[in-house]
């Protein structure tokens, strides 16, 4: 699943200064931000910015896509948007906690993570892994 940031999302994350390895935390979900326990589908996913980073200030939304196949969720995010509208902004970012705590619950269905937690880390890469 590896694959380079695109060009134009590396020139608009320098323009933003967004530097490799800066991160914030994050609502994963939009929909489901009060939760205690969320359930991430395969699919698109429309995150929360929670914090500033770079010269993108929060609250903003960030567009990109889960999957669910392996022992945690991969989320990676292409757009940025603020809340008050205008274009959207591509981005090269992707979610993450540590030790362990992205593990999916070992209920979650084919198709689904099931995360203990309704909020992540979102750094920014210039390449996906």
């Amino acid at each position: 699943m590896s694959e380079k940031c695109p060009e134009k999302a590396l020139e608009v994350m320098r323009y933003l200064r967004l530097y490799v390895g800066e991160s914030a935390w994050i609502q994963l979900d939009a929909n489901q931000t009060s939760a205690e326990q969320i359930t991430l589908h395969e699919g698109p996913i429309e995150s929360i910015l929670d914090q500033d980073i770079g010269t993108l200030e929060a609250p903003l939304r960030l567009y990109g896509r889960v999957w669910t196949g392996g022992d945690q969720p991969v989320i990676r995010y292409y757009w940025a948007q603020f809340l008050s509208g205008g274009d959207r902004v591509p981005i090269c970012a992707v979610a993450r906690l540590g030790f362990g705590q992205f593990r999916k619950r070992p209920e979650s269905k084919p198709g689904t993570a099931i995360l203990d937690a309704p909020r992540a880390g979102v750094y920014i890469v210039d390449e996906f892994r």
